[in-house]
């Protein structure tokens, strides 16, 4: 009774056996059939992209290095009144133009030529050579816009039936996705990485308006300004920066949403510069945190605390006050700060926005009426008199500005805007430079800022200290 047990069970396990070892084979074809269809999947969508993705050459005269200053001008230590104050100093020779070659990548979006790609690619060349993957050449291309605030540029070569790359949905994108990075690292062209969207909406310091998708498909140098494509072939990004401590590919890469693009894009093609929306508030530059939900009384850290609402403003017209959280926009939750800050900024002046409002414990609806920053920026960034004189706006510095520009716990204001051909461009003072005294007055607000320039009028010059992250230096400005 037991061998005849024991013999139907080595039958019953032999059987097993050799079902499992007949079915193997057929598991493992079924696997590798799957890998070779991704595979080609990948191969399809490189091959529909790749003749619209374009290497960009770019040439401009810089100065040699040498004392700080633009091409052609003049140290600002080389100045009569600067030696009244400090006595005489050695002068070194005027810095010599040399040219200098840079190299990013670009695509096509139009038979009839226009090419996206990134501002920090073409915003400061004097010359842009476009070469297609065909090994034509396009050395006149011409810049019809640029975005120094999001890193976003539009230029143009004349052609027509040129190959194009369909613009996707990048809010559609989903982490872990596939995505495929196209571009000219290192001036290889067409060389194709394949990665996943590791992450959306990162914010990096590296531009003014960031709402990066971050992906783990190899971006080098040169990569800068091509296209990060979904599965289907669609651009969802325009490949833009690294994260590395090498210099090389350290697995992180940043990649404009194309949404965020598109609407630049429009922009720079109907009147060639970006008029970004505006309504008034100053934020709380921090996701809030789990003590400050506490005290507010919110049941999670989503939302944007207002530190301080600019008078005459949209926000201020509609009602909005200082430490009211913003929840909803049109209804949608606002996340944080800068998705917040990004939206609106897209949003065209006129437009008007439902805002859900926390205030007290209760909500609130509001209504704002979207205005333009430029005009914003004109009530908060200095346009006195004494601004205009110089040439130039300012802003008084932020502990987040602070922070992103490596400023610690100085004091002063800061330069964002430097009109061309001005007494300041003249002295070479250039955005994001920290203005600390005026003719030897330490300022800390625009309005100090503005009182001390003033001063200056009947002498015709102004002695500034100024300083970036690494170092301070006298600059005298010639008003006249």
């Amino acid at each position: 009774m037991n061998l005849r047990v024991r013999s139907n069970a080595a039958i019953a396990m032999l059987s097993i056996a050799l079902i499992v070892w007949t079915a193997a084979p057929a598991v493992a074809d079924d696997g590798i059939a799957t890998l070779r269809e991704t595979s080609k999947a990948f191969s399809e969508v490189a091959k529909k992209a790749i003749p619209a993705v374009v290497s960009i050459r770019v040439e401009k005269t810089v100065s040699q290095p040498g004392q700080p200053g633009r091409p052609g001008q003049p140290s600002p230590f080389d100045d009569e009144f600067f030696e009244r104050f400090f006595g005489p100093r050695y002068r070194q020779p005027a810095p010599r133009p040399r040219p200098q070659v840079g190299q990013g990548s670009g695509f096509i979006i139009s038979p009839d030529g226009y090419i996206l790609t990134n501002n920090h690619v073409v915003g400061d060349a004097d010359k842009i050579v476009v070469t297609l993957q065909d090994g034509k050449e396009y050395d006149s291309a011409k810049v019809i816009g640029t975005d120094p605030k999001s890193d976003v540029a539009l230029i143009k070569i004349e052609g027509e039936g040129l190959p194009a790359i369909e613009l996707g949905d990048s809010d559609a994108l989903d982490i872990g996705e596939w995505v495929i990075a196209v571009g000219s690292p290192f001036g290889l062209q067409a060389t194709v990485t394949v990665g996943v969207v590791s992450a959306k909406s990162r914010g990096v310091g590296i531009t003014e308006y960031e709402d990066f998708i971050q992906t783990d498909a190899a971006i080098n140098p040169g990569n800068s300004g091509g296209p990060l494509l979904n599965i289907d072939g669609k651009a969802v990004g325009i490949n833009t920066a690294i994260f590395s401590q090498s210099g090389g590919y350290m697995g992180i890469g940043f990649a404009i949403p194309i949404n965020m693009a598109k609407s630049i894009e429009d922009q720079l093609k109907a009147t060639g510069k970006v008029t970004r929306g505006y309504i008034g508030i100053v934020m709380h530059p921090e996701k809030i945190s789990p003590e400050l939900a506490d005290v507010f009384g919110l049941k999670d850290n989503k939302g944007v605390l207002i530190t301080e609402v600019v008078p005459e403003s949209p926000a201020d017209k509609a009602g909005l006050e200082r430490r009211d959280i913003i929840r909803k926009i049109n209804g949608k939750v606002v996340e944080d700060w800068q998705s917040f800050r990004n939206e609106v900024a897209l949003l065209k002046p006129g437009t008007k926005i439902n805002l859900t409002v926390l205030r007290d414990g209760k909500e609130k609806a509001f209504t704002v009426e979207i205005g333009s920053l430029e005009e914003g920026e004109m009530a908060m960034l200095g346009s006195s008199e004494a601004a205009k004189t110089l040439g130039v706006q300012v802003q008084e510095l932020t502990e987040e500005i602070a922070r992103r520009l490596g400023f610690g716990k100085a004091r002063g204001v800061i330069v964002t805007e430097v009109s061309q051909g001005s007494p300041a461009d003249r002295a070479g003072i250039t955005p994001g430079i920290l203005i600390v005294s005026v003719n030897r007055r330490d300022i800390a607000t625009v309005k100090e800022f503005s009182e001390a320039v003033e001063e200056s009028a009947k002498t015709g010059k102004v002695l500034l200290l100024v300083r970036n992250e690494r170092y301070a230096q006298y600059v005298v400005v010639n008003l006249k």
